[in-house]
Order: C-alpha cells, then sequence, then structure tokens
C-alpha cells in the first residue's frame, strides 16, 4: 500500500475509532500531523488527507467535534511542488464543534474558536474568535412548507420585520 493511501486510510480510521487523548492523535501522528502533548481530537473530525504533515498542533488542544482543517492549496496544474500554506494551532486551544479551519492560518496559544466559525485568517493569542450571535431576523406569518410543498414565494412575502 503506497504512503499516501496508507495516510488517508489512517485519516478515515482515526474519524471514528474511541480515544480522543489516545488513538486519534496517534493515528494523526502517523499521517504525518506535528502535535505536542495532550491533544484532544473528537471524532469525525477531518485533518488534511493530502497534506496532514502541513498541520501543526500545540500541547493541550482541543478539537471539538466535526471540525474540517484544509492545510494546502494547490496553484496552477496542481502539481505538489506548487503546495502552499498549512496551518498552524498553538497551545492552549479550543475550538469548538463544527469549525472548519483553512489552509494558511495560524491559531495563537490560548485562543478559543466558537463553534460553527470558518477560520479564513490568523487568530491572535488569547483571543475569543467567531461570528455574531445568531439572533431573531424577522416573524414568519406563512410556513416554508405547507402540506408537504415548499412555499417559497408565499414564505418571502409573509416575513414581517421585527
Amino acid at each position: 500500500m503506497s504512503g499516501r493511501i496508507l495516510q488517508r486510510v489512517l485519516g478515515k480510521l482515526a474519524m471514528i475509532v474511541p480515544g480522543g487523548y489516545s488513538l486519534r492523535p496517534w493515528l494523526h501522528k502517523l499521517r504525518g500531523v506535528r502535535m505536542g502533548k495532550n491533544v484532544w481530537i473528537s471524532q469525525l473530525v477531518y485533518l488534511d488527507d493530502q497534506h496532514p504533515e502541513m498541520i501543526e498542533f500545540g500541547d493541550n488542544v482541543t478539537i471539538g467535534l466535526r471540525c474540517t482543517i484544509f492545510a494546502h492549496f494547490y496553484l496552477g496544474d496542481h502539481a505538489p511542488d506548487d503546495v502552499k500554506s498549512g496551518v498552524v494551532v498553538g497551545k492552549d486551544v479550543f475550538i469548538g464543534p463544527n469549525c472548519t479551519i483553512l489552509h494558511g492560518v495560524t491559531i495563537g496559544d490560548g485562543a478559543v474558536v466558537v463553534a460553527g466559525s470558518v477560520v479564513t485568517r490568523n487568530i491572535p493569542p488569547g483571543v475569543l474568535y467567531g461570528p455574531p450571535a445568531a439572533e431573531p431576523l424577522a416573524r414568519i406569518t406563512h410556513p416554508l412548507t405547507e402540506n408537504g410543498q415548499v412555499q417559497y414565494q408565499k414564505f418571502l412575502f409573509g416575513l414581517k420585520k421585527l
């Protein structure tokens, strides 16, 4: 089995096996992810399957359920020597569930990434990062679905500003 295929198989296995402090981090280390001590990786976490060696976690990092980390970006004709970026996560970082972290990002020591965030730029150390809290947008006067059918136009026209 070639090295790339083995990396991918180990990555898929790491998504579902138990052992957030033990087996999952160990499998990702085998793939080439650089990892400090005491790293928790929740289930269903996707760490770049083509270039795991471009991901680095510091000590005491927590990666929440269903997070996705893309560590590379190909330029031009997708030649491997055009690989750019990587992802660096500092020490004592908490990344909430369902976050997406894109290539080229560094997350500073002690930062907290709010659940559901999409991280496209560097996060300074000791910063709480995330989108504004969700809030009510409008009052619904006509349901989006009625009798099993989507009534999109009626729904749109029935929205009332709060």
